[in-house]
């Protein structure tokens, strides 16, 4: 039995983007990014912006640049400003944004602990 290649990329792009939504802050990251990027106004947004209410702010902010943000940038989904704090839709958001926009379309209809 052979494996079409084609099968074998969507596949990883597949498991690539559920890794990515495996986690509630990188989801609601994505999330932001999708609502405040949108093709009408399109403007990148401070990391500072965002903020959880289950954490303390210096905790978020060190999960934030030392796990969530380097995660969603290596795979193209952000870019990341480190300098200026500034994210902003990847070079592979398209990829992503049918499952981001599903999230941010039905936010009221979801648990939670979804977002």
């Amino acid at each position: 039995m052979t494996t079409d290649h084609h099968e074998s990329d969507v596949g990883s792009s597949l498991d690539a983007m559920f890794d990515v939504l495996s986690h509630r802050y990188r989801r609601r990251i994505l999330v932001e990014v999708y609502r405040r990027t949108d093709r009408r106004r399109r403007s990148a947004f401070r990391v500072e912006a965002f903020s959880t209410r289950d954490e303390l702010p210096e905790a978020c902010r060190v999960r934030l640049h030392h796990v969530h943000l380097p995660k969603l940038a290596a795979a193209g989904f952000i870019t990341w400003d480190r300098e200026r704090g500034v994210v902003d839709r990847g070079p592979r958001f398209r990829e992503i944004e049918p499952a981001i926009r599903l999230l941010h379309d039905n936010r009221e209809k979801l648990p939670d602990d979804w977002l």
